[in-house]
């Protein structure tokens, strides 16, 4: 029979674990923006009212970042998270006061405490390379809900995100910290040369000086690979800012002189073009360096992180995009909209909302098939995204509805044209198995109004207009029906 105690080997595991948590100097840390923009993506792109990145410490979970902005500590034993690490892919419970794991906790309740929650672990490399789950990425509800394939993607790759972000944090801030001390620490120069190396390789980092009483620059191996220089070129102002587009050389120029001026540390992550031409993201940090009544100097960090760019801006284009017709989706429309009408009364310039319903599409999905009416759905798509409609902001609202937002300078004082437009395009063909049907749609355009200032009124005003136009649709095919009938 099986002894149910914990063993030595599970003992000593918790301890590498907790040693690597704590050598990341994140519990009890301040809040940082990285993390918090991370919590707020997963809470929008998840459609949850709660994101989190818990840390998992000897006897509490510490919520490092939370989408409601509350960070605080509770009790490891009340919460979900401690059971997330202890596997390799989410946990998700649809319902937590229906499973006897969670069902006594005290967060847990039927009426106002917590009914759902996902989560997926958060892992660390410790200083021998073994990899620790330390926390986890999470969503919680008040309500059930559940989470289907899509959605566990979608939270197993922030959390991988979130790994990323854990680990160039700690790389740069290892690095930043061994680049301040280098110089003051020449006898282990040759031991901490080879440790800066070492981290420089796998954080495709480098580390940099920039000498004010003489202007010169100094840059680590790192830099030089990252620029795509020989190291044989020694570096120079006018050159390092020859990679940058006008817009970042700006930033980093006025980032330089406030440095100088308030000793205000710098920070940016900026665009970059190596000499092979290749478009990259930089991340760009200094602090001040105090040289008594000298100058001073400013030294810091440089590193690619276009991979983990290129992660987030997928992940934002996924929460904004309709996955079938490939335009903007219910949530970037109310954005937009708001946007819109927002520089719409700012500068008294004409704004339509355009309305789309298709008409009939439920008998296309009936007599040819769903796989006929998503072409029709991804045909409508393509509509909305023509030429002529220069620009204008398409989204699928949901089902067989679609908005048009129409700020063109020409179209926007033609509602008219526009309806007839979009009325004609959605007149289209679609076959399927030898059958045949014609894809038509109804549009309600609404002008906005100077006392129409919320997203709903717009909205309600256009969809009436809608209900107008399919109503007067209806009533003049009735009247054809009866003719032909006579």
């Amino acid at each position: 029979m099986t002894s149910a105690l914990p063993t030595t080997d599970m003992f000593a595991d918790e301890t590498r674990r907790l040693a690597a948590l704590h050598a990341l100097a994140l519990l009890d840390s301040e809040p940082e923006r990285e993390f918090d923009a991370l919590v707020a993506l997963a809470a929008e792109m998840l459609g949850c009212p709660t994101a989190m990145l818990t840390l998992v410490d000897t006897d509490r979970l510490w919520i490092k970042a939370t989408s409601k902005g509350d960070r605080g500590e509770i009790a490891r034993d009340v919460g979900m998270c401690t059971h997330t690490i202890q596997g390799s892919v989410p946990l998700v419970v649809d319902d937590l006061t229906r499973d006897p794991r969670f069902e006594s906790s005290p967060i847990v309740s039927p009426e106002d405490g917590l009914r759902f929650y996902a989560g997926a672990p958060i892992h660390a490399v410790d200083g021998v390379g073994e990899r620790h789950a330390i926390g986890a990425l999470c969503i919680v509800d008040t309500v059930p809900r559940s989470l289907n394939d899509a959605g566990r993607r979608a939270l197993t790759h922030l959390a991988t995100l979130a790994e990323t972000t854990i680990a160039a944090r700690s790389a740069a801030q290892k690095a930043l910290s061994i680049a301040q001390t280098a110089d003051r620490q020449a006898a282990a120069l040759v031991r901490q040369d080879r440790i800066f190396r070492q981290a420089e390789r796998m954080a495709a980092f480098g580390s940099w000086r920039l000498d004010f009483a003489d202007d010169r620059l100094e840059w680590s191996d790192g830099v030089y690979h990252i620029y795509g220089l020989p190291m044989t070129a020694p570096p120079t102002m006018a050159v390092a800012m020859d990679f940058y587009p006008p817009y970042a050389r700006a930033e980093i120029t006025a980032g330089i002189a406030r440095a100088i001026e308030t000793g205000e540390s710098l920070d940016l992550e900026v665009d970059f073009r190596t000499v092979q031409g290749e478009q990259r993201r930089v991340r760009v940090l200094g602090e001040f360096e105090e040289a008594g009544d000298a100058p001073g100097a400013l030294v810091g960090v440089f590193q690619d992180v276009t991979e983990r760019h290129a992660l987030e801006l997928t992940l934002r284009r996924s929460a904004d995009t309709d996955s079938l017709t490939g335009i903007a989706n219910r949530a970037a429309f109310d954005r937009a909209l708001d946007t819109a009408m927002t520089r719409a009364h700012e500068h008294d310039t004409p704004l339509l909302l355009a309305l789309l319903d298709l008409d009939g599409f439920k008998a296309i999905n009936d007599t040819l098939g769903h796989t006929a009416g998503d072409d029709v759905l991804r045909g409508v798509g393509r509509v909305l995204e023509a030429p002529w409609l220069k620009g204008s902001f398409a989204a699928r609202l949901g089902g067989d509805e679609f908005a048009v937002i129409v700020d063109d300078a020409v179209l926007s004082v033609s509602p008219d044209y526009v309806c007839r437009r979009l009325e004609e395009a959605l007149r289209f063909p679609i076959a399927m198995s030898g059958l045949a049907m014609v894809s038509a749609g109804t549009v309600g355009i609404a002008t906005l109004d100077r006392d129409c200032h919320t997203i709903r009124d717009f909205v309600h005003r256009a969809d009436t207009i809608l209900y107008q136009a399919k109503r007067a649709r209806v009533g003049e095919r009735r009247r054809t029906e009866r003719r032909n009938v006579a």
